[in-house]
């Protein structure tokens, strides 16, 4: 008597009213609960059809494997080989389950950093965008007001763009910052108009007296060198920059070192004290400009690494709101950069000039920048357009230095021939200095804070006194050859021209002016 379903003998057997069939209890139960139909005759049967059959209590027999002992022992190891195997599958589920966690998670860390770059990227997109659609482009014009009356109205109409190919790597600059920059320009042409020779000045007869002071070599000995310096006029301090990779900030008065800034990899080309907020900038060799904060107990942070030029940083200077501030490269760039933020509001480049800049510096009205050339040519540009409206060539090798006069009138330019005098309202040289031998370049350039005078440095540092165009430009004072132990590298007037700062190859600041009894008598 078998089951009609599995066809063993059921354990408890019922049987089907309509078709007589033998059932498993439990396995028809579930197929009408599933189905409400006979399994064989597919006829409708409900449980009501179902009756169980009374029988005795029915014993499986035992399969033959198990009748002996080596049939059992056969059975147990049946069992045991596909115990094992289904073990050894089991691990190789769980070695192909862990190498695919393992991808997924790798792959899951590198979708969660492209995400959050893609992010990022979207973030400074929509930044730029909006800061884009703040802002109206300049209109290309070439000449401001300023160079307009410098130029007396003979700017040619060519010079009403940007020039040949040139273009703004980074618009960024808003008309709030023009705006700024014009209204600068106003007040200190106005200014300019009422500008009389401040009776500290020191006088000539006191510079024909100047001496040398105070020696202080302020950098390393195993590269040494003085490449740039500048002066915090209302403190006092001298900074200077060297081959040693550094800047030193030196107390004229008290004779001592205050801090010495570190962190660039190369040589320092180019320092620049901002006149407030206690900022000193630094341009270097490693292509990199770095702006230090001062702090109350003297030290200085560096707050901004800027990383916009792709070849040596030159020049650093500053504009006369002391916002803002331009580097120059010999990647053939200039950049003009807010001073707060550290960014970089435009890097100006013209395809076609292929000459990196090597000198750098704002007319003392601020819309006139004058950069000087690898190739011996004195570029001027248009700082509200930033286009090149004028060319000065003439020199031989590199343009090393550049200063302007603080009447706006004339600029001073130094090279490997010696200094060229431009008039900035003819646009034409009139007076050359040649000052060295072939071999001994003229490495800087800087007219005092008045105007009044002119400081050369090469082999030597000569002063002379400002004339016109048409009147001589007299040398008052040579000071000691340096030939001998470096030569001068750059030179910077102190406040009223009362002493002159000179930095040379031999990593010494020199100090010249009037012993202190003379200064004295002569106040």
């Amino acid at each position: 008597m078998n089951c009609s379903i599995s066809g063993e003998v059921p354990e408890e057997p019922v049987v089907s009213m309509k078709s007589g069939l033998l059932y498993e209890k439990r396995l028809i139960e579930r197929h009408i609960s599933d189905y409400g139909k006979c399994p064989v005759t597919g006829e409708p049967l409900t449980m009501d059809d179902i009756v169980p059959v009374k029988t005795g209590k029915i014993v499986k027999p035992r399969s033959l494997t198990a009748a002996s002992i080596p049939g059992m022992l056969g059975m147990f190891q049946n069992e045991w080989d596909a115990l094992m195997l289904s073990n050894f599958a089991l691990e190789q589920q769980l070695h192909t389950a862990r190498q695919e966690l393992s991808h997924a998670l790798y792959q899951h860390d590198a979708a969660c950093r492209v995400i959050a770059r893609l992010k990022k990227e979207r973030d400074e997109a929509r930044s730029l965008l909006a800061e884009a659609e703040r802002q109206a482009p300049f209109p290309a014009s070439a000449v401001t007001a300023s160079v307009s009356s410098l130029s007396n109205g003979k700017r040619a109409a060519e010079n009403e763009d940007m020039g040949p190919g040139a273009k703004r790597m980074r618009p960024g600059v808003s008309d709030s910052v023009i705006a700024e920059l014009t209204e600068c320009n106003a007040a200190l042409s106005q200014q300019r108009k009422k500008r009389q020779i401040p009776p500290t000045l020191a006088p000539i007869d006191a510079l024909e007296r100047y001496t040398q002071l105070s020696s202080h070599p302020l950098h390393k000995t195993n590269k040494p060198g003085i490449t740039s310096i500048d002066i915090n006029l209302s403190k006092g301090i001298v900074a200077t920059g060297g081959i040693d990779s550094s800047a030193v900030l030196f107390d004229r008065t008290s004779g001592e070192i205050l801090s010495t800034l570190t962190g660039h990899s190369k040589k320092v080309t180019s320092v620049k004290f901002v006149a407030q907020n206690d900022v000193f900038l630094s341009g270097s060799a490693d292509k990199t400009v770095r702006i230090w904060q001062g702090s109350e107990d003297g030290n200085y942070d560096c707050r901004h690494i800027l990383k916009d030029h792709t070849a040596e940083v030159q020049a650093v200077t500053v504009h006369a709101t002391n916002n803002y501030f331009v580097t120059a490269s010999l990647d053939t760039t200039w950049c003009f950069y807010d001073l707060s933020s550290g960014l970089c509001l435009t890097q100006v480049e013209d395809p076609s000039n292929s000459m990196g800049y090597t000198s750098a510096a704002f007319h003392p009205d601020g819309l006139i920048l004058g950069t000087g050339t690898t190739g011996a040519t004195v570029r001027i540009w248009d700082v509200k357009s930033r286009g090149n409206v004028a060319n000065f060539d003439g020199h031989t090798g590199a343009v090393t230095a550049i200063s302007f006069s603080e009447n706006g009138y004339f600029l001073a330019t130094a090279a490997h021939d010696g200094v060229k005098l431009w008039d900035l309202r003819k646009l034409k040289n009139f007076r050359s200095f040649e000052l060295y031998d072939e071999n001994t370049p003229t490495n800087s350039v800087d007219f005092d804070h008045s105007g009044s005078y002119l400081a050369i440095a090469g082999s030597d540092v000569r002063v002379y006194q400002v004339g016109s165009v048409k009147a001589e430009w007299n040398c008052i004072k040579t000071l000691p050859d340096l030939s001998g132990t470096g030569r001068a590298t750059c030179v910077k007037f102190g406040p009223d021209a009362r002493y002159l700062a000179v930095g040379s190859m031999d990593r010494n600041l020199r100090v010249f002016g009037l012993p202190e009894d003379d200064a004295s008598t002569d106040s």
